[in-house]
């Protein structure tokens, strides 16, 4: 078994690891089996409830600028008031809720912590009756409530994953950017991470509840969950494929039913009708072309002059001068790209051509620690492909592992991504290198005298 490296002669590096083995604790604690009608709180988390809406107040700005807003009162005070009924609820949190209708005929709806609420008009054509749209709106206010989102991040932190780079893209004086110079990046990308099946379970359960209170059926949100699943097809799969099925939905929330007060439910109010219809017959979304994103985000030219350092307390390492830090010295995860290597997409922005260096801090075989981190950044990023498997390096006379990957570039196309690992004292560092697969080439150079310039100190 890895374990955290607690014996560092660097105090920060101890308290580091002894954070991690914390949150690994509490994260096993948190994974015993709940019973129908056991409470459900919040885990664990290092951000604040005050800092989870800031980041969803920010983040949502950056999300409305990115899609098509329905343009129709009657539809937008629909979804509103319907929102606002379970959000009223007792075990809603109390968050200030909001909830947007976009112009996008997928079946979708995420939620941002602090409580704003996307719902895609699609997802009003594919629902039966109003019961199972509140019940997509009842499951989003109960990852709100229960933090699941900066819950994630809180885990993802703890072992200093690069999760996601779009909050240094934002601005730095914004809460997302400042949170990001932590090294946790945190961006419109992270908070609507892919949610582990226990979160959408732990969703499930109190979305039945705040049902319930609301007097709607509970059992038509497992209804539709189920229907989506068995759905699948191109409509289906966007909903489900950042909120994995538990098992057994209808079944488990029949069992939650079972500690409620009896009571009559209903199956929602008769404006359904219409406001399935209107939502029908909305004028084709105004996305921004795949030419016209991509002609705002081309690849940076190859880098050309000379290289600066950075200097940190573990190592030093060179970039080209005319690329950007993302990250202070002390930050765990560093970012260092020029200024198109950040691309702006329609769900957030991500590393297109760069670099991120940072320490995974567990000790043991490399190869085994190695196979970890890279399981990790696949959680993180599914599309990440093992495309040739790690193979033997030296780096400063250590050993060290270099994995190729493949991915696709938020520029359009492939990706080729490098993984350099070494075993350190403090953990195995690592720098991932990215560029798209087209541009790879060129870029090969620079990533070269990137790792050869590469220190330690210690």
């Amino acid at each position: 078994m890895l374990e955290p490296h607690s014996h560092s002669k660097n105090p920060r590096s101890a308290r580091s690891a002894r954070r991690s083995l914390l949150a690994l604790c509490l994260v096993l604690a948190a994974c015993a089996a709940r019973q129908p009608g056991d409470p459900l709180r919040p885990g664990f988390n290092v951000y604040s409830k005050e800092q989870d809406i800031e980041l969803g107040r920010q983040a949502a700005a950056e999300i409305v600028k990115q899609v098509d807003v329905v343009d129709n009162r009657e539809l937008q005070n629909y979804i509103s008031q319907l929102g606002q009924r379970l959000a009223q609820q007792p075990e809603s949190g109390g968050y200030p809720y909001q909830f947007t209708l976009i112009n996008d005929d997928s079946i979708n709806a995420f939620a941002l912590p602090g409580g704003p609420i996307f719902v895609h008009s699609g997802l009003l054509e594919a629902g039966d009756n109003e019961a199972q749209v509140a019940g997509v709106l009842a499951h989003e206010i109960s990852h709100v409530a229960l933090r699941h989102g900066t819950a994630q991040a809180s885990k993802a932190s703890m072992i200093q994953l690069p999760a996601v780079l779009a909050g240094v893209a934002i601005g730095q004086e914004s809460a997302l950017a400042q949170l990001g110079q932590l090294g946790l990046g945190l961006g419109v990308n992270s908070l609507i991470m892919k949610y582990s099946r226990d979160a959408e379970r732990e969703a499930d359960a109190l979305g039945a509840r705040i049902m319930a209170q609301a007097g709607l059926d509970p059992i038509e949100m497992a209804k539709f969950f189920e229907k989506l699943e068995a759905q699948g097809g191109a409509r289906g799969p966007q909903f489900l494929s950042s909120h994995p099925n538990p098992g057994d939905r209808v079944k488990n929330v029949q069992a939650e039913l079972q500690t409620f007060p009896q009571r009559q439910y209903t199956a929602g109010s008769n404006q359904f009708p219409r406001m399935k219809q209107l939502a029908s017959n909305l004028p084709p979304p105004r996305h921004r072309s795949q030419a016209a994103m991509a002609a705002a985000n081309n690849p940076p030219a190859p880098s050309t002059g000379g290289f600066e350092q950075l200097a940190t307390n573990r190592f030093a390492i060179s970039y080209p001068s005319q690329w950007r830090v993302y990250g202070s010295q002390d930050s765990p995860v560093i970012t260092m790209a020029p200024p198109q290597g950040l691309v702006r997409g329609s769900s957030g922005v991500a590393l297109g051509y760069g670099a991120v260096v940072s320490y995974y801090p567990a000790r043991g075989d490399l190869n085994a620690v190695t196979r970890r981190l890279l399981s990790d950044l696949q959680t993180m990023d599914p599309a990440l492909r093992v495309a040739q498997s790690p193979r033997a390096a030296r780096l400063r006379g250590m050993r060290a592992l270099v994995t190729q990957l493949s991915g696709r570039s938020p520029y359009g196309g492939g990706e080729t991504n490098l993984l350099l690992t070494v075993a350190r004292p403090e953990g195995v560092f690592y720098v991932v290198l990215v560029a798209p697969e087209q541009h790879f080439g060129q870029a090969q150079s620079t990533f070269e005298q990137i790792v050869n310039s590469i220190q330690f100190r210690g």
